[in-house]
């Protein structure tokens, strides 16, 4: 199946492989709010296959959603965060980008706190810096790669860094083939290629 955070519908949509025609949604559908069968502008979404569940980033706050038939509201995991993106890893951790603190933050479930592993010195364009961090991809290793959506870069932060590395634009914003212009969604293929919306 296919999941997408439906952003101005204020819900999750699924469609089952080979349907192209009929979508489900899954979660929210119920008007924009911040009530537990609401969702408020959801930017990303993933499936936690442990706990058959979704993990949705929306309207400051990180869900969870079962994907059991008939539930009817979500979970809050994660509350007073600008997310707009999120990931796990292979150890179930939860990655999820704050675009208030211009950080990531790692958190295991349960935990409210996190750990800082990208950012978190303010807004600015220094290698330990982030200024509104969007998307993000963790790799096997728990190496961080996000869009640095307004310095226009990709960043990759390798495990435990301090500061991470410009691995696509980093100019100013432009056309060209060296430039990005606010880079949103990434993904990693396993030869280490990433791609970038």
């Amino acid at each position: 199946a296919v999941v997408i955070a439906d952003t101005f519908n204020n819900r999750i949509m699924q469609w089952k492989n080979g349907d192209t025609t009929n979508g489900q949604v899954v979660a929210g559908g119920n008007g924009q709010g911040n009530e537990l069968n609401q969702l408020y502008y959801p930017t990303d979404v993933l499936i936690d296959k442990e706990t058959d569940s979704l993990i949705i980033c929306e309207g400051r706050r990180v869900v969870r959603w079962s994907r059991r038939s008939g539930t009817t509201q979500g979970e809050i995991l994660l509350d007073n965060i600008g997310c707009v993106g999120i990931a796990m890893d292979d150890q179930r951790y939860l990655y999820v980008t704050d675009v208030d603190k211009h950080e990531v933050r790692r958190y295991k479930f349960g935990e409210n706190v996190g750990t800082i592993v990208a950012g978190g010195n303010g807004a600015g364009a220094g290698l330990n810096q982030l200024h509104m961090p969007a998307y993000l991809f963790i790799d096997r290793d728990q190496n961080v790669y996000v869009s640095d959506w307004n310095n226009n870069r990709v960043m990759k932060w390798n495990k435990d860094a301090t500061e991470g590395i410009v691995v696509a634009g980093g100019q100013s914003a432009g056309s060209s083939l060296t430039q990005l212009n606010g880079p949103l969604g990434l993904s990693v293929d396993t030869l280490g290629t990433f791609y970038v919306a």
